[in-house]
């Protein structure tokens, strides 16, 4: 049975309802179980006036936050929650999600409902959409029906309304950015799973043994706290993630919104009273992903990264992956990622390419990490 086959409306028995009571809007939503791309939300509706849920005639738009009843267990059996936990969930669990699509290769295409109707929840971060096709190994997707989208006294409540920081329309026209005067390195990979936030966080991990100040960010993909955690345990001194931006998922929004959010958290996170020495930012999924193979194209973007790190799965991901990014004139400085687990792999890789293919953990010692950036250290 396809995802397309599968009826959101027949699947599961009817779950008992709880009795009418006379339970605010507030407190049904502070009971709920809250997600991961919400984290800025339960603070924001504390300080909301006039909270209510819209529950008809409504077409869902992404970032919109929505209480949600979970239908039927599937693939994602937990919920991660604002600090990250793995909640697990129970049919008839409400919980507080965000509207948002997705394009995950080794999970998920979803994309928002065009309705309040039954969907699904499409990644562990929490987000909700609707499922349209999937990979052949995962379980079909979590079921859940929206009870209604959150509104306040201004609309209805958005990550991007309850965000810590904002998206600057028309960075591109500004002459002097903070991104212009600190080194920024971007990883990327040839798809999901090449080993992109593990090369990120040795990197940063070694650059910080090496008393480098470092700053971190993964600009592009589908919220979740795992690799947000991840970069700070390895040293980086300060954090950010899309989400920290109001976007619970960046993929089908607008082109140039996605560039203004990937420079402007390259500028957030150059500037500040602690200016880093050194900017690393992940861009997700794989080369031929729609918006990273746009930002690789794009001038606005390539003039303030300075170095590209390349994550592979194999040896011929990683010679077709040098191959795209020489030939759009942004050959990578090194190699590493997943290939490097196998040591015949690393092997065939290092036969076939001119630049270092570097071994993932010695990216954590600080010899090989600052030796990576040394060049750029010095021209700054």
């Amino acid at each position: 049975m396809t995802v397309l086959d599968h009826d959101l409306t027949a699947t599961a028995p009817a779950l008992p309802r709880p009795a009418a009571t006379a339970v605010s809007t507030r407190v049904r939503l502070e009971r709920a179980k809250h997600a991961f791309s919400t984290r800025t939300v339960g603070a924001f509706l504390r300080r909301a006036t006039g909270l209510d849920l819209i529950t008809e005639d409504h077409v869902p738009s992404a970032g919109e936050v929505v209480l949600a009843r979970v239908i039927e267990i599937g693939q994602h059996k937990r919920l991660e929650s604002p600090v990250s936990r793995r909640q697990i969930l129970f049919p008839g669990d409400e919980i507080l999600v965000a509207y948002g699509s997705r394009y995950a290769a080794d999970q998920f295409l979803a994309v928002i409902p065009g309705d309040l109707g039954p969907c699904h929840l499409a990644a562990a971060g929490g987000l909700a959409s609707r499922v349209i096709d999937q990979h052949a190994d995962i379980d079909l997707p979590t079921e859940i029906e929206p009870i209604g989208v959150v509104r306040d006294a201004h609309g209805p409540v958005t990550l991007e309304r309850a965000a810590a920081h904002h998206v600057v329309r028309g960075v591109t026209a500004r002459p002097q950015r903070p991104a212009h005067d600190v080194p920024v390195i971007a990883v990327l990979g040839t798809s999901m799973n090449s080993g992109k936030s593990t090369v990120l966080a040795h990197l940063a991990h070694g650059l910080a043994a090496a008393g480098l100040r470092v700053a971190a960010g993964k600009a592009t993909g589908t919220g979740a706290g795992n690799d947000y955690n991840l970069f700070t345990d390895a040293g980086a001194h300060r954090v950010l993630d899309f989400t920290d931006f109001g976007y619970p998922s960046t993929f089908q929004v607008e082109y140039e919104e996605v560039r203004d959010l990937v420079l402007s958290m390259a500028d957030e996170l150059a500037g500040g009273a602690e200016r880093p020495d050194v900017v690393l930012i992940e861009i997700a999924d794989g080369l031929y992903q729609g918006e990273t193979s746009r930002l690789l194209q794009d001038p606005h973007v390539t003039q303030v990264v300075d170095r590209i790190v390349f994550a592979a799965g194999d040896a011929l991901g990683a010679a077709g992956g040098v191959q795209a990014l020489t030939g759009l004139g942004h050959g990578p400085a090194l190699v590493s990622g997943v290939v490097t687990a196998s040591p015949l792999a690393a092997a065939e890789a290092r036969r076939a390419l001119e630049v270092p293919v570097i071994d993932t953990f010695d990216l954590g010692l600080p010899e090989v990490a600052r030796g990576a950036v040394e060049d750029l250290l010095q021209e700054a």
